[in-house]
């Protein structure tokens, strides 16, 4: 069963052309509930694969990143993967904490973390935490299959939004399993000026 959390309404800026994080001030990303990510590769360049008739077709990077995707689950008996896809240059998945993972952190609904973790130490099963570990992962074995030690992968940060109800969960699920149908659509696409594509919650 997902759990949720409560989180502000966060306001969409649709002048902007790349995602940009709206992660929340003073919010544990530690606590059980379910959360919508998205990773972009680093300049969008599509690394992972290609659409062919509305389907992705990922090629042995792309294979490498719902691999570890995957992974993330068997590490961490306190996640729980739900919808996810591997696009040519990015990469959607919903990701729920359960409440054994609460128990692991530490009182996690009682909590509050910063924004930013402090000093730069990771919190222990934390989205934050568990992305890093998987944008990481899956850097080193692209890297080691080019032969490109030290190379960038994905973009420095991403994107994440808190799903508060089961309504904002089945547009997110419905929006990931869209997502490559859309894709001469997608402001991720290098070849699409779209400039007012909405997160699924937005719509």
């Amino acid at each position: 069963m997902v759990g949720y959390v409560k989180a502000a309404t966060i306001a969409h800026d649709p002048s902007r052309r790349h995602r940009r994080s709206i992660r929340l001030k003073r919010f544990d990303y530690s606590r059980a509930g379910a959360y919508f990510v998205t990773i972009s590769v680093r300049k969008r360049q599509c690394l992972f694969g290609k659409i062919q008739e509305g389907e992705i077709v990922l090629n042995a990077f792309g294979e490498v990143v719902r691999e570890e995707w995957l992974k993330t689950a068997i590490l961490r008996p306190a996640v729980t993967l739900d919808t996810f896809v591997v696009m040519p240059n990015h990469f959607h998945g919903i990701i729920a904490i359960t409440t054994s993972g609460e128990a692991a952190v530490g009182r996690g609904t009682a909590r509050r973390a910063p924004t930013t973790e402090r000093y730069g130490r990771p919190v222990s099963g934390s989205i934050p935490t568990i992305v890093r570990s998987f944008k990481s992962a899956v850097t080193r074995r692209i890297n080691e299959m080019r032969k490109t030690p030290g190379a960038h992968v994905w973009q420095r940060n991403y994107y994440e939004h808190v799903l508060r109800n089961d309504d904002e969960l089945d547009r997110a699920r419905q929006y990931i399993s869209n997502n490559p149908m859309q894709w001469e659509l997608d402001r991720e696409n290098p070849a699409t000026t779209t400039l007012e594509r909405r997160e699924p919650w937005q719509i």
